[in-house]
């Protein structure tokens, strides 16, 4: 049978290695920025593409880690510009945020959005 204080020593050996092994790390914490651009993305973004309590029929694509990938589901480069192209001219259903969004809070929501949104 293995003391305790040997069962200690291998679960304070064993456990920190676990970890590092398994990459369980906590995320660092956003940055102002990205704050705001969560902010933002929380009050004019997630209505439709997250939660659609808007009731929409056709289910706006989900946005996390939409920097993940090479192209966005509709083919086009996943680029900062590209995106940034999309929110303020719109597409489809989507309406244009063209005068909604100044440049400093474009930056902030593309920064949350390169976060992956969490």
């Amino acid at each position: 049978m293995v003391s305790r204080k040997v069962a200690w020593a291998l679960v304070c050996i064993a456990l920190p290695a676990c970890l590092g092994v398994c990459g369980c790390r906590a995320k660092p914490a956003l940055t102002p920025q990205e704050t705001e651009g969560k902010h933002l993305y929380q009050m004019r973004c997630a209505h439709c593409h997250e939660d659609n309590d808007q009731a929409l029929k056709k289910i706006p694509p989900d946005l996390r880690g939409v920097f993940d990938h090479k192209t966005l589901l509709n083919g086009a480069p996943a680029t900062n510009e590209v995106v940034r192209q999309l929110v303020l001219a719109g597409k489809g259903m989507m309406p244009a945020f063209a005068g909604r969004f100044t440049d400093e809070q474009m930056a902030a929501l593309l920064a949350y959005l390169h976060t992956g949104l969490r």
